[in-house]
Parts: C-alpha cells; structure tokens; sequence
C-alpha cells in the first residue's frame, strides 16, 4: 500500500522543489531521470567515502545502491554524494598522515556543505575508514538531521602459508595489516627473511573492507551502534558479506522513518548515549583514538565531553571482549559470537548501560537489547563476571608531564606491567624516533618521547604505528615505553602513551623534556610524572624558544594548525554546537 505524499512544509528540500519559483530546480531534477512523484518526495542524502586509496572503501559505492533501494522502498528520494577519505594505513609513517586528522574535519565539512547546499531532508552515511567514521558521524549530529549510519565492513583475516620460511608465530595466528608493520621490525632485526616478507605482504589483507583488528575503524564502528546511530550488528559482518547489503538496505529504509517521527542525531547523540559508546570502547580494548573521536562529535552538539569523561569510564569498566592487537581475535570473530549486541547486553547485565538512550531504529537501546537472544560465548565476548581485566583496556593518565591530560591501551598488557619508571630519551619527530629505532640507537628501560606531533604543532597530529610496531617487531614492546603529544594507531600495542597535553606547540610540560629526565607512567593510578620540580619546569619554559617551525605554511594543514583546539577536546575547528544559532533542519 502506498503512503499518503510526505507533508514538505518544514523540510529544507521545500527551498528547491516546492512552488512555482523553483521550476528551474525542478528543470535540473527531471535532467537526471527524476519522476515527478519523487521531486516531491523527501529528498535524503546518501554519502559515502568510497574512493580507490585502500580496501576499506572500495565496496562503499556498492552498498550505497542498497540503501538507496531502502529509501525508495520507503517513499523516499535517495542522491548520492561522496566525500573524501585519507586511508591511515597507506598515510602511516610518512608525511602523509599529516593529512589524517584534517582529513576528519574536511569530511564533516563537504558533507555538511553538500547537505546544506542541495537541501537535503535527511542523511545515510557509508565509511569505512578510521577518520571517515567519526567524520560523517559528526556532521549528522553537527546538520541534526535525522541520520543513520552504516560502516563498510572488515576486511577478512590474512593466512600465512605454511612453510618454514615464515616464521612460526605469523603461520599459526589471523594476520592484520598490524602483522606488516611488526613484520618490518622483524626485517630490520634479521629474523625475517626478503622472500618471507614478500610471501607475507600477499596475503596479509585478502579482501575489501577495514583493519581486522579493534583498530580505529572497527572501534569507531561499534561505536556507531553504541551511541545509537547505527542499526544494531550492522557494523559487524566483513565488507565482502554479500548480507551487509540487507543492513544497507535496512538502513535506507530506517531514515525514513526516523524522518517520519522527526527523531534527529541529537535526540539519539546525548550525554547517555556517549557515555554507553565510550564503555563499548572500553570493554572491547578498543583504539585510543576514541578519546579524541567522541568528544569531537559531543562537541557538534553542544556537549562537554572531554577526555577526562572518557577515561572516567574506561576506569571503571572491565574488559572483557578478546580482540587484536591486545587479544586474539579479530572483527568477524566478533560478529560470528554476536557482536556488539550481545557485547551491550553484558554491560546491561553490571548496570552499565543507560537503556533509555534512543536508536537509529526509533527504539531505545533497552528495546533493542530485549530482542537479542543470544549469550556470551567465553571466548571472544566473555561474561562480564569473569572479565580479562576489571578495569578498561584504556587508561586516562594526569601528571606534570600532562596537566591536560593523555592515554594509554593497556590491553593485553599484564597489570604487573602496567608501571613503568625510565629516562627519557627525547625526539623532536617521528621520523628521528623511528630512524634511532631502526638503528637500535635506544637503551632497554628507556622512555622514548616524541614530540611536536600534536594537532597544531605536527601539523596533523600523526599516528605512530611505524615506529612502535618496529620496537614491537624488535621484541622491545615492553622493554620500552613510548609517550607523545601525538596520536596512536588502533593496532598499536606496547606501553605506549598519546595525546600528552597540551602539546608542544603550545609550551605544554613535553616540550620541556631533556633526555635523561625521569619519567613516571603509573596506568593502575592514572599518573603520568617527570621528576621535576615546579621551580626547574617554569625555568625550563622561560628559555623555550617556542614552537617548532614547520614547512607547512599555505594550504589545508596550514589552515588546520591555525584552527585547531585542544586535544582533550577532541582537536576539533569550529565552536561547535554551544555557539550556533540556528539548526539547519529548521531553516
């Protein structure tokens, strides 16, 4: 049966195809094949962040078709659009993720412009990539259009084969991309052979769709379902699942009737529903880079939801889900055991989760968790009761050395091992601190600091698997530790420390270093200390000589280092949702 034409009035596709003055509109609308029944129909935008850089959005453009099905299935009008998406794994170790970051930013930006620029009613947005996620997640909540998000899928586990020439532990274990970057330390040590590497790289990353691991992408993708704006288990199946298009499809057909009940992003992103993301981040071991996500789309509504908030929760929430780089198993193991569901109903069960938070399905996330059956298996997911760790696989730190302050994953790292007291041995940038590496130019003990890598000072803000996947290939993951005012892969493992703030750039306690000062990281106490008096750091910071010079002084990452905020408030460019003055859904 059909439905009665959607009443337009008050939706913003009124400004370009109601009335007799936007005929010229219309003329553009029939060019490309529009009927006249569905020019007055709402118009939703479908985005995604499908280019040809990396598989993890190279099947976004297919699974766009399904959803548009779903928005005409529901009486509506599907225009797609794309945006842009610099892939962390091909930016990593060089200058090009610098790019990363800003990348985040200028995605939220084209989506909101497209969306404002062609009065689109509502939004499904496709991403598949580390920053694309948060990216499209924050202009949903920066437009407040109703909006349902749909990840791209993980990529399937690599095999290694099964000769001696590899070594034994890469033949018996699921490989991620994770495996490549620790398989060059290996080369660089000797342990690995030319033709090993080569066999490796082949095979390590068998299909489209993102990391395997609970890297970034797989983390922010749970936290899609997490905060509500995802249909439940739609983030978990892998990207070549034929199924993910029923998901697609499903989602299309969602927006539309969330667009019917004009339930928004920010009825759906509250304080709540963020907290409930930032325990699913915590219970999974997932990546640090959640600590700058979340409070960046808090920040589109309004909400202060700083790092500190974050690493609140990830105190007192167990960690209890078994996945890479700190555990063993990767993303499709996860959704072969239920996925984040059933994920959500162990935290529900320790009174974890707020049930009252609304879904992208127009249920709450109480509802949705009544309708799922199935139980912890104990070995990916195990029950809340008998947890890996009782507290997260993430840790806040504060200190003198972070007065604003840093992070820590300590999943997978034994809490015995969870304090490390050391020297510093100081790099002014990545590629110095990875240079001394590669030629062991370290001393076991040590902790190795790198910065003018923060938001502003990088510029970018840059992750730094290169570097610890190298001591980690080198087998000094924890004989070292490893802080900076940068940032931190999602398959980074080791003890290593990130977003220290405020960061050099701005005068902050790291730019102070000298190597051979004594450093203090305390996970179990949250602490981060150099051993330095109050007296000795603000001589130190009279003879600064200030920030660091950068060949970055026109273009985009120029404009990005000008605009850029605190990284404990999520590195975010614009005031947010405290200083707007209107709400594009009701222009």
């Amino acid at each position: 049966m059909l439905k009665p034409p959607f009443d337009k009035t008050r939706l913003p596709s009124r400004h370009v195809t109601e009335g007799p003055e936007r005929a010229p509109h219309r003329s553009y609308m029939y060019a490309m094949g529009v009927s006249d029944e569905e020019i007055h129909q709402p118009l939703v935008g479908v985005a995604t962040c499908w280019n040809e850089a990396a598989p993890c959005n190279i099947s976004l453009n297919r699974q766009a078709q399904a959803v548009k099905l779903g928005v005409k299935a529901a009486s509506g009008t599907p225009r797609e659009f794309t945006t842009i998406t610099v892939t962390d794994g091909i930016a990593m170790g060089h200058e090009g993720m610098r790019s990363s970051l800003a990348s985040r930013e200028a995605i939220a930006d084209t989506v909101e412009l497209t969306m404002r620029g062609h009065c689109y009613d509502a939004l499904v947005g496709l991403a598949g990539c580390d920053k694309s996620l948060p990216g499209m997640m924050m202009a949903m909540v920066r437009l407040n259009t109703p909006s349902v998000f749909i990840y791209g899928g993980s990529i399937l586990p690599g095999k290694a084969p099964q000769i001696d020439e590899i070594p034994e532990d890469f033949r018996t274990r699921d490989l991620t991309v994770q495996d490549m970057f620790e398989a060059v330390g290996r080369h660089q040590n000797g342990t690995m052979s030319d033709a090993a590497l080569d066999m490796l790289e082949r095979v390590a990353c068998p299909s489209a769709g993102a990391c395997g691991g609970q890297f970034t992408a797989n983390t922010m993708a749970c936290v899609s379902e997490a905060i509500g704006l995802a249909l439940m288990n739609s983030s978990g199946m892998p990207a070549p699942y034929e199924s993910r298009d029923q998901f697609a499809e499903a989602s299309g057909q969602a927006v539309m009737n969330l667009l019917e009940k004009n339930i928004r992003a920010r009825d759906v992103v509250t304080r709540k529903s963020l907290e409930n993301a930032a325990r699913v981040v915590a219970c999974t071991g997932g990546s640090t880079n959640a600590g700058l996500h979340l409070p960046a789309i808090a920040h589109e509504a309004g909400i202060d939801f700083f790092l500190q908030d974050v690493c609140d929760i990830f105190r007192d929430t167990p960690y209890f889900v078994d996945l890479k780089p700190g555990g063993q198993y990767v993303a499709k193991d996860l959704y072969d055991a239920g996925g984040i569901p059933v994920v959500m109903k162990e935290l529900r069960k320790a009174g974890l989760i707020h049930e009252d938070c609304m879904t992208a399905t127009g249920r709450t996330i109480g509802e949705e968790l009544d309708m799922i059956n199935r139980e912890a298996d104990g070995k990916v997911i195990h029950a809340i009761d008998t947890p890996l760790t009782k507290t997260g696989g993430v840790v806040g730190l504060k200190g003198n050395l972070a007065p604003e302050g840093a992070i820590v994953k300590v999943a997978g790292i034994p809490s015995n091992h969870q304090r490390f007291v050391g020297p510093a041995r100081v790099f002014e940038c990545e590629e110095d601190a990875f240079d001394a590496v590669k030629a062991r130019g370290y001393e076991e003990g040590e902790v190795i600091v790198i910065r003018n890598e923060g938001p502003a000072g990088g510029p970018g803000m840059r992750e730094m698997l290169a570097t610890t996947a190298a001591l980690s290939g080198q087998g000094m993951g924890k004989k070292v530790a490893l802080i900076t005012d940068g940032r931190f892969s999602g398959a980074t493992r080791g003890f290593c420390v990130g977003h220290v703030g405020p960061e050099a750039a701005q005068g902050g306690p790291i730019a102070l270093l000298k190597t051979g000062d004594i450093i203090t990281i305390d996970a179990p106490n949250g602490e981060i200390s150099v051993d330095l008096s109050d007296e000795e750091l603000t001589a130190r910071k009279a003879d600064w000589k200030g920030p660091r010079d950068t060949i970055y002084a026109s273009g985009a990452l120029w404009k990005y280092a000008q605009l850029v905020g605190a990284t404990y408030k999520g590195a975010v460019t614009h005031p947010g949702g405290d200083a707007e003055k209107h709400i594009y859904m009701d222009l």
